[in-house]
């Protein structure tokens, strides 16, 4: 679809306002640089973001002569924005100001066996609740909700949850119901928030082709270029996870065979290790068997050893056939399995990545663990309500301009 001049005038938005937040204050001049747009061009996005309430001004830069450069800031006492995480076993909320301060953090313990949409609006409206009393009068500007499975982002469906086996479910309206709520709700899925944290904040400020494979109990990857997510035609870009690298390989949760996910997600990991091992792997408490995985590597157990090289393998022939396809210049690795096992697989990847990738993409190719200490797929959450909220900019010549 042809980008629209309006687009263009968001776009460039998200752009300006991701490098105001990562340093401030700063002036005008300061932020066309960084953006590659001239200053009239920042001067009159910054008029926009000025009358929306998100950014204000906070004072003069000092001068060595010449008339003083106003300095900008994100509007810390404006409204807030809300990330919640919805996953098998918890939710976990955040809320911020718009220089992405943390104003508090909620977690709700969800039971495996609470797998019902009633069950999971529960434990959200419970959280909501200590949120707004942590937030007292302050506004909220938008809540961004992050869901595993593939999610239709404009109906607001869970399109199909494979953790809860959902299948479209009208979350938006039935969390809107529940909450009784009267601001912007923006759901997406785990791999899209989490890319547009990286997006906004994290690794992929500044990159023009950016994938960000997630391991976790399932497996997915994030895309974006030109510093815009990549959704495809229905929102289901990125389920790399349930590509077939064999046939006849082992079942996965989505009901096909030999998708990337049934070798690499925790579960196929755990009951490698328990192969190896000569002993089984108790997997409903797959974080707590993940660590011990972990430290048995370090320890130099064989099995373990083993374990982390045939993994590093399989991902490998996954990685590889995404970067041909793709051909990213940054392949962040996230999710809670590489914060586990990310030190252990990272190089063994990095080693197995030559035997397949193309010389040319590989030589443009950077792979890394991401060392966020925050927790990207709630932040890239409150990042989705806080594009939807920018998305109320005048459209282009609404307005004279000096």
């Amino acid at each position: 679809m042809k980008s629209t001049s309006r687009d263009i005038r968001i776009r460039n938005c998200f752009s300006v306002l991701r490098h105001l937040i990562a340093d401030y204050p700063t002036s005008r001049q300061y932020l066309a640089r960084e953006t590659d747009l001239s200053v009239a061009t920042v001067s009159n996005l910054v008029s926009d973001l000025i009358e929306l309430g998100v950014v204000v001004e906070v004072g003069l830069e000092r001068s060595g002569g010449g008339r003083p450069r106003a300095l900008l800031a994100p509007n810390a006492g404006s409204g807030a924005l809300i990330g919640i995480d919805v996953a098998s076993t918890y939710v976990k909320f955040e809320a911020y100001d718009l220089t992405l301060t943390v104003l508090c953090r909620i977690e709700e313990h969800v039971d495996l066996s609470e797998d019902m949409p009633e069950q999971l609006l529960d434990h959200i409206a419970t959280g909501m609740a200590a949120v707004r009393e942590h937030l007292g009068g302050r506004p909220i500007l938008g809540i961004g909700v992050s869901l595993p499975g593939q999610v239709d982002v404009a109906g607001g469906i869970s399109v199909f949850a494979p953790n809860w086996n959902w299948h479209d479910v009208a979350f938006k309206r039935l969390l809107t119901e529940r909450l009784e709520l009267d601001v912007p709700v923006y759901l997406d899925n785990s791999l899209k928030t989490v890319t547009a944290g990286e997006l906004w904040f994290g690794d992929g400020r500044g990159v023009d082709r950016l994938a960000v494979v997630l391991l976790g109990t399932g497996v997915g990857v994030g895309l974006a270029f030109g510093g815009d997510l990549y959704r495809g035609a229905s929102n289901s870009a990125g389920e790399w996870g349930h590509a077939t690298v064999d046939p006849d390989g082992p079942r996965c949760r989505c009901g096909r065979n030999g998708c990337i996910e049934a070798y690499v997600g925790a579960p196929a990991i755990l009951r490698r290790w328990g192969e190896l091992a000569g002993r089984p792997v108790e997997e409903q408490a797959q974080e707590k068997a993940m660590e011990t995985l972990a430290q048995a590597w370090k320890a130099g157990e064989d099995s373990a050893v083993r374990t982390v090289e045939a993994i590093a393998r399989d991902l490998a022939v996954g990685v590889a056939n995404l970067v041909n396809i793709v051909n990213p210049e940054l392949v962040v690795l996230t999710g809670w399995v590489t914060g586990v096992l990310g030190e252990a697989l990272l190089p063994e990847l990095e080693r197995h990545l030559p035997e397949r990738v193309l010389n040319a993409a590989l030589k443009a190719l950077r792979v890394k663990l991401d060392e966020q200490s925050r927790n990207m797929v709630i932040l890239g959450a409150a990042a989705l309500a806080l594009e939807g909220h920018l998305n109320l900019i005048n459209t282009v010549g609404s307005r004279s301009r000096p």
